[in-house]
């Protein structure tokens, strides 16, 4: 019998209908995040009437004076320095699209463990129900005094440009929209170490690029700004070039500074002596289009759960291979920078994620991969313990130098 997602209003407490099994009895995922995926627990203990008068009225009504006096105090005395927001609107959740706010949540819940097991830094996912970018932005801001940070997650382009940008223009705290900067850390992490096993530098490398949404965006950038030979992105309607009558502003603004070939037409066409694919579309690409590429090229196809060209195919003709999966190796997976890159952030208290910050991030997780380099390892695992502090001491060195840190 197979299990049946029932109505959510459903009036029985579990949520399904009476007499159905419930759904963890199907499937072991259910199982696990029966309840939610994690819970709030106290530093202090409460064992007495002594502990209880200093962990809440009288004691901390004298912690509460001091921060009105001295607001900066709020670091020190309370969790903000070390807790960040998991935002959404739930409009572009995985794979899944625009699901809304409540199925958003498992994700929220599982990008907050991340951030703990993988950089120790505490997050509470926060699932807004709006969609408006106007609202999106208040509401964020009127939340800001509870936490050192933002990390925006699954908001659909290109309205995720807009907000990050927003909120950072009024907020002094990071704000980091992970789909777009976390993906584009990991991608130059692992280009860096694909060019090096090859015997090349960045700067002699041509790039193409499917898609051009939040992650797209982002790895374009990242690699122009670590000196990439060139790069160009293809959306829909092909590549995008200074040229074309139909660019929102966004694209627009990426036509400006890539694609300095000037080329034209598909993306198929624009892989024709290509040294690096990089997919963050979805769709698939024809065998054909991967053989045209340059010898020795490198083959990143991060589209879950299907690349955007098969390892198999890929195998064939690349050098360097990298999917999104786990299932493969050299996964390319954002939980390899975010943790560390806001518990460095955090750390040093910056205003901002900068530029340079995510430039030395990425530096960072290519170096844990050391002499160790080879084919199919151009990126360390998740679960490898150099990672994080590695990220994190990095990203802290760069915002006091960018003047961002305030300790």
């Amino acid at each position: 019998m197979a299990a049946e997602i029932v109505n959510p209003r459903s009036d029985s407490n579990t949520g399904q209908d009476e007499g159905a099994e419930p759904l963890d009895s199907f499937d072991p995922a259910f199982a696990l995040h029966r309840g939610g995926k994690m819970a709030v627990q106290a530093t202090v203990p409460i064992r007495d009437k002594d502990d209880l008068s200093l962990a809440y009225t009288p004691g901390v009504a004298k912690v509460c004076s001091a921060i009105a006096e001295q607001p900066e105090l709020v670091h020190d005395y309370t969790w903000k320095s070390s807790v960040v927001a998991v935002v959404t609107d739930g409009t572009a959740v995985l794979g899944l699209g625009d699901i809304g706010p409540e199925a958003s949540l498992p994700v929220m819940e599982g990008k907050a463990i991340l951030f703990k097991q993988f950089g120790g830094v505490d997050a509470v996912p926060i699932a807004l129900d709006c969609t408006d970018v106007d609202e999106i932005v208040e509401t964020v801001v009127r939340l800001a005094p509870s936490f050192g940070g933002v990390n925006l997650e699954d908001i659909s382009a290109p309205r995720c440009f807009e907000i990050e940008k927003r909120l950072q223009e009024r907020l002094d705290i990071p704000i980091f929209h992970d789909d777009q900067h976390g993906t584009a850390v990991v991608t130059l992490a692992a280009l860096r170490n694909a060019a090096r096993l090859s015997g090349r530098e960045i700067g002699q490398l041509r790039a193409v690029i499917s898609g051009a949404g939040a992650a797209g965006v982002a790895i374009a950038k990242m690699l122009v700004e670590a000196g990439i030979g060139d790069v160009a992105l293809a959306d829909r309607k092909g590549v995008i070039s200074t040229d074309r009558a139909d660019l929102t502003d966004v694209k627009r603004e990426v036509a400006s500074f890539t694609n300095k070939a000037g080329l034209t037409g598909s993306l198929e066409d624009a892989l024709a002596g290509a040294d690096v694919f990089i997919g963050v579309s979805g769709g698939t690409v024809a065998e054909e289009a991967v053989a045209s590429m340059a010898e020795g090229a490198f083959v990143f196809a991060m589209a879950n759960p299907n690349p955007e060209v098969h390892p198999d195919v890929a195998h064939k003709y690349a050098a360097v291979v990298a999917t999104g999966r786990s299932d493969f190796p050299n996964q390319i997976n954002n939980v390899l920078a975010f943790p560390g890159i806001f518990a460095g952030a955090l750390q040093v208290r910056a205003s901002r994620i900068t530029e340079g910050m995510k430039i030395a991030a990425a530096e960072a997780l290519a170096s844990v991969v050391g002499d160790d380099l080879a084919a199919d390892y151009v990126i360390p695992s998740p679960f490898d313990e150099r990672v994080a502090p590695a990220v994190t001491a990095a990203v802290a060195a760069a915002a006091r130098a960018e003047g961002v840190a305030r300790r």
